[in-house]
């Protein structure tokens, strides 16, 4: 894998991992569209180069909220102890609500791994997803935030993210929507889903780290790109939902999404 492709899947994938956009829809997409598929040698070198680069937005969301998992670890050994926090309460609804989530997501992504990979597939998925969240987070009422969720609703969210498998559904998609469906606020959402993905992508990467190419400049290009960019990508998106909806990467997914069913009757 060239530099300058393993620098442009980074940015990718620092853009649309932490949006409801989907990465794995985009990672697959673009060197598809690009050409970069039909060849033996990226294919090869892709693999497991995915996973390297949700490991630069894991490095950004940790980087981010390092403070709050600080919090949570203490509060969940507190809570051992008998010492009840928020932080120790909801430190255990996250292990919970990874727990199904990861091992459905892990066994269906092993029993299906290339299968829903098809550009129509992935456009489909875009599609239906785009016009899911739009009408969910459009007539969705705000009536919980982030500490005030409950085991029930966490839980949820978290055995929704098994459908991420699915490239086009997003993990953020599917949890973002789940919650803004339960009456959760958007920025109580956003936050909740960064905090559950870091250990599903944790997961991932030590799963798959024997497919890592250590020894190229590439493998540290994309990652470094992924976590810059998805370091500025959260920082704004906190920032845009004190006023913002998820409207406008609604109207983004279906755009996209007709696109690539359309290219997918073009592109042979």
């Amino acid at each position: 894998m060239s530099i300058l492709q393993a620098l442009i899947l980074g940015v990718v994938q620092g853009l649309t991992e932490l949006l409801p956009i989907s990465s794995s829809a985009h990672l697959n997409i673009i060197p598809w569209l690009l050409g970069w598929s039909s060849s033996e040698t990226f294919a090869t070198a892709f693999k497991g180069f995915d996973v390297a680069l949700h490991f630069g937005t894991l490095l950004a969301i940790v980087l981010f909220f390092y403070k709050d998992w600080i919090k949570l670890i203490k509060g969940g050994w507190g809570q051992i102890r008998g010492k009840k926090t928020f932080e120790g309460k909801m430190f255990w609804y996250l292990v919970l609500a990874t727990i199904p989530g990861g091992a459905i997501g892990f066994l269906l992504d092993h029993f299906l791994e290339g299968v829903l990979q098809k550009p129509i597939i992935i456009g489909i998925a875009l599609l239906v997803m785009g016009i899911a969240l739009y009408f969910v987070d459009k007539y969705a009422k705000s009536e919980t935030d982030y500490k005030h969720m409950t085991l029930k609703q966490t839980f949820l969210i978290g055995l929704s993210q098994a459908l991420a498998f699915i490239p086009g559904v997003s993990r953020s998609g599917i949890t973002i929507t789940t919650g803004r469906l339960m009456g959760i606020d958007r920025q109580s959402c956003a936050k909740y889903t960064f905090l559950l993905s870091t250990p599903i992508v944790l997961g991932a990467t030590l799963y798959k780290m024997k497919d890592f190419a250590f020894g190229e400049l590439s493998f540290y290009i994309g990652i470094l790109a992924s976590f810059a960019v998805g370091v500025a990508v959260i920082k704004f998106l906190l920032e845009y939902l004190k006023k913002g909806s998820f409207k406008v990467f609604a109207i983004y997914r279906v755009i996209v999404g007709i696109f690539v069913i359309v290219m997918s009757f073009i592109i042979k």
